[in-house]
């Protein structure tokens, strides 16, 4: 028995009416408890809405985004064609991936001592944060790509007499751009987590920032609550735009032809 697929209505109707119950328990639950520090939702509102009457609230997003808009992008561009050279030549793979797995597990947050001793307190070190939070994954995702590419493709490319280059660009590339595609969404909520606690630390400015700056100034705890849910929004924004990337049909190919 096979579930049916939601209607075009049912799609956006469940996750508004969840979303909903979610806000109405939060606010009794604040009015039942008589909480004085936990605000309400309306009390969040009331604060982002100050924040974008002081016109501090884009920056502070704008400012967020482009750390990892910088740091990720540089990832990807370096970790992509790595990637992709390490699960073409099984050797250099050998070599490299020892020290890989070494580094990949620790966490990006224990680089912010070091981060801090390079760079100084400053934008750079939030980008260096964020830039190794996504490196190791994207790298990790093109290499396991290529290696997944079924052998008959690299003959059926042979066959028709493409060089390795060629090969790898129009056979092995798209085949393993689905599971590259996954890593770097699974990249991107690295650094978008990164991004916020390295503005706690070593920045001024940002969503992470706002988050520090509201409950040391007057425990401003509505506009700390304000910044969570607008990291916790954007964040969602940004996955779906990958999951739209991931339904895309000359992308998605290569699942098929797996299947």
């Amino acid at each position: 028995m096979t579930l049916s697929q939601p209607g075009k209505w049912e799609k956006y109707f469940w996750p508004v009416l969840t979303a909903a119950i979610f806000l109405a328990i939060w606010h009794y639950a604040v009015i039942v408890t008589k909480s004085t520090v936990f605000p309400s939702p309306f009390k969040v509102l009331a604060g982002a809405q100050e924040l974008a009457r002081k016109g501090v609230l884009l920056g502070y997003i704008r400012d967020s985004l482009s750390r990892v808009g910088l740091g990720y992008g540089l990832a990807m561009l370096l970790g992509v064609p790595i990637g992709l050279t390490l699960g073409w030549y099984p050797a250099a793979s050998h070599v490299v991936n020892p020290v890989i797995q070494i580094m990949r597990p620790i966490s990006p947050l224990a680089w912010i001592p070091v981060a801090i001793v390079l760079f100084g307190v400053g934008n750079t070190s939030a980008v260096f944060l964020i830039f190794l939070a996504s490196f190791f994954p994207i790298v990790v995702a093109a290499m396991n790509g290529v290696r997944n590419v079924p052998s008959m493709y690299r003959r059926a490319g042979r066959n028709f007499g493409l060089s390795p280059g060629k090969l790898l660009a129009k056979v092995v590339f798209p085949a393993a751009l689905p599971q590259i595609i996954v890593g770097l969404r699974i990249a991107l909520g690295i650094a978008w987590l990164v991004v916020v606690a390295a503005e706690m630390l070593a920045v001024d400015s940002g969503l992470g920032y706002l988050v520090i700056d509201a409950r040391n100034s007057g425990n401003r705890y509505d506009l700390v609550v304000a910044a969570m849910i607008m990291i916790g929004v954007i964040g969602l924004a940004l996955d779906i735009v990958f999951r739209r990337l991931e339904q895309i049909k000359s992308i998605r190919w290569g699942f098929r032809l797996e299947a």
